[in-house]
């Protein structure tokens, strides 16, 4: 089949990458086209607007920044749902709302279209490596059509449910992800005061109960003070605030993700640092 894809930022490069690798043609539209040209290199095409893509695709995949933009891509002036044909497959692959996910499955189906919300964990990493975590709602038929398309980009797919599961997939996962973020910070920044070798701690931890994927992947980056974004900082802020809202319309308290949010809060919002990787936390504590 002929895919689309729409964002070409730091995961999405990767992504389409993979893709090509697989054999798949690939037609691609980012917001500043530059930053698809690593892709277009590699083989994919190029198409001026998110409707000249859905026009020659039958599996339309997208993955941008924000919930806002979601809805730009697929509703506004020249978006996917301008030109997306009857029998096709929309896959959301931004970390974004529950609620969107279902109004954009509403969306698709008046179009005669099937949709899957289809985020994914693994950071830079996993999006260059093809070892990305996909957790998928929406469309069972669907699923199982693009299934051997997320294989080729991840090594766990996962289907939760209708629409909008994929995002509480993924909900919980950032959940998880808040509270090894600040238990590294806080365990780097605890090693430094107390004069320990760090690279020796780091090796210790990783060897015993401490272990976790953040801490082997990013305190390496925090060591060499490589601080470029695997995943963004403001990206990740966005994601705790929607993790807390849908925590409240469950009628949930979750204090360390609301600890987690104002410690980066505090990175992007009194920083500045909302493009840093989520490893630049650690900067806020040398504030």
């Amino acid at each position: 089949m002929q895919i689309g894809f729409i964002g070409t930022g730091v995961m999405g490069t990767g992504i389409v990458l993979n893709l090509l690798k697989a054999g798949q043609s690939v037609v691609v539209y980012n917001r500043t086209k530059a930053h698809a040209q690593t892709v277009l290199d590699a083989g994919a095409t190029w198409a001026a607007t998110p409707q000249a893509v859905a026009e020659q695709a039958s599996l339309v995949l997208t993955m941008v920044g924000y919930p806002s933009d979601v809805v730009e891509v697929y509703t506004g002036d020249q978006g996917i749902f301008g030109g997306i044909q009857a029998g096709s497959i929309v896959v959301d692959m931004t970390t974004s709302t529950p609620a969107l996910a279902v109004k954009l499955t509403k969306l698709a189906h008046d179009r005669g279209v099937q949709a899957l919300d289809a985020p994914v964990s693994g950071g830079d990493v996993g999006a260059k490596n093809a070892t990305l975590t996909v957790m998928v709602g929406g469309d069972r038929a669907a699923y199982d059509q693009v299934l051997p398309v997320f294989e080729q980009l991840g090594q766990r797919v996962n289907y939760f449910g209708g629409a909008g599961k994929g995002q509480h997939a993924k909900m919980a996962n950032q959940i998880m992800i808040a509270g090894t973020m600040t238990g590294l910070t806080e365990m780097l920044v605890y090693a430094k005061a107390a004069e320990l070798d760090l690279p020796q701690v780091l090796a210790t931890l990783s060897s015993g109960g401490a272990d976790n994927w953040s801490m082997d992947n990013y305190v390496p980056r925090i060591l060499k003070g490589d601080y470029t974004p695997g995943f963004f900082a403001k990206h990740f802020l966005k994601d705790l605030r929607i993790a807390l809202q849908e925590a409240d319309r469950m009628g949930l308290n979750l204090p360390a993700t609301k600890q987690a949010k104002l410690l980066y809060e505090a990175m992007v919002d009194d920083f500045g640092l909302g493009d840093d990787g989520t490893q630049g936390l650690i900067k806020t504590y040398e504030h």
